[in-house]
């Protein structure tokens, strides 16, 4: 198939494809049908609804799934990027154990907090404090919640297509589910569009939130240009910059804000710091952070059972300790960078009208015709790779360089198998 073949034969490639599938999946059809009884749309995670339906998954080591049909698949999806350690590493599998082996839902402050949080606070430069949460989502509301009370504040500058969990996500305008905050909607990598709001507003904005690299949004990097201006613009207005980390802090050891250069007041984590367990963080300059202490006249709680969970906890700081040295994390962006381009090479050089962009061992696989990269998405299924619905890959640092020559060559038949 070239880019010129016609939408018609696109289409009755993916119904050929998606009939294929459901052949090959008859457990997993039969679970999401039972699924569907007891919960909406058959699932608790909106982003894993996958029409005809999802692949079930019973097992997953190392780099690998299996599905309850029993296909095996080199997993490049990576939990939407928590599972950047691959599936169950020794070091977070062991620390995890042996804590809850000492008790677990403690109700009380223990070691390991303390650890994980200086190990942070080392890591970023713009953390001079930290509080733990349980996911990225709520990490950005509670950094929300104090930048607005620092400042005293109310509106919140958001970009088109970004995304800060499930309750903080935009798309062309603002979602149903967000929570109600006074939210300043401006285009990604348009500072115009911030100076425009700054020049509206003024002295009414708190802050701006922002991700380095819009990850849910296709994996859109962030002009540095454009970066650095947010954080001129909110010097100039007294107001604070967020960066939303959560995805792009695997960038480097001081994520992405170190290879920027930039340091934003706020910085929100979570995904795999804790190696794929439950995990959220938020943190920043201390003067902002102390409104959480009352012994520095701060008058705001933050509640949470599990902020301190020991599984965690402890698997954090295995995974920082062990694992997640400068050098891993530099050789996985340089592995993705690499892998992105050899994408868009193949792609190129066999006419198929699909991009990849991104940043790192982060990227989406986007094109203008959605049937097309549904066909992909069967396609690397078929061949035991698995990716987001939407295009989304996110390298583990399980994957090695041979994994990405073994795709390249699976990619590079796409997509003549099934047309």
């Amino acid at each position: 198939m070239d880019s010129a073949i016609s939408d018609t034969a696109i289409e009755d490639a993916v119904t050929e494809a998606r009939k294929r599938f459901v052949d090959a999946h008859p457990g997993s059809a039969g679970w999401s049908d039972r699924a569907r009884r007891v919960l909406p749309a058959g699932n608790t995670r909106s982003v894993l609804a996958v029409d005809p339906f999802p692949v079930r998954v019973v097992r997953a080591e190392g780099k690998h799934l299996w599905d309850v049909d029993g296909h095996q698949y080199i997993d490049l999806l990576g939990n939407y990027t928590a599972g950047l350690l691959g599936h169950s590493p020794a070091p977070v599998l062991d620390a995890a154990r042996e804590a809850l082996e000492s008790g677990w839902s403690l109700g009380a402050v223990h070691e390991n907090e303390v650890r994980l949080a200086e190990l942070l606070v080392e890591r970023f430069p713009s953390i001079e404090q930290v509080r733990f949460t349980n996911s990225g989502t709520e990490a950005n509301l509670m950094a929300l919640a104090v930048v607005l009370h620092h400042t005293d504040r109310k509106k919140i500058i958001v970009f088109r297509n970004g995304y800060h969990g499930g309750v903080i996500t935009f798309g062309a305008e603002t979602n149903p589910v967000n929570v109600p905050h006074d939210w300043v909607l401006c285009d990604y990598n348009d500072a115009a569009s911030v100076d425009a709001a700054f020049a509206e507003h003024g002295t009414e904005i708190a802050c701006v939130l922002v991700e380095p690299m819009q990850g849910s949004g296709g994996c859109i990097p962030g002009d540095p240009k454009f970066l650095r201006s947010l954080r001129s613009a909110c010097d100039a207005h007294g107001a604070l910059l967020i960066f939303d980390e959560v995805m792009t802090s695997r960038f480097s050891s001081g994520g992405a804000q170190q290879l920027l250069g930039i340091t934003p007041d706020m910085t929100t984590l979570g995904k795999y710091l804790a190696g794929g367990l439950t995990f959220g963080a938020f943190g920043g300059r201390a003067d902002v952070m102390a409104h959480f202490d009352p012994s520095r006249g701060g008058v705001l709680g933050h509640a949470g059972t599990f902020n301190n969970n020991v599984s965690s906890m402890a698997a954090g700081v295995a995974a920082l300790t062990h694992m997640l040295t400068p050098e891993v994390l530099d050789e996985l962006h340089a592995r993705g960078e690499g892998l992105r381009t050899r994408l868009n090479d193949t792609l190129r050089a066999n006419g198929v009208a699909l991009t990849v962009t991104g940043q790192g061992s982060l990227m989406n696989v986007r094109a203008e015709n959605e049937a097309l990269k549904e066909l992909f998405y069967f396609h690397c299924l078929e061949g035991g790779w698995y990716i987001a619905r939407r295009g989304f890959i996110a390298l583990s640092i399980e994957v090695t360089d041979a994994d990405i020559d073994a795709f390249i060559t699976h990619v590079a038949t796409f997509p003549t198998t099934g047309v």
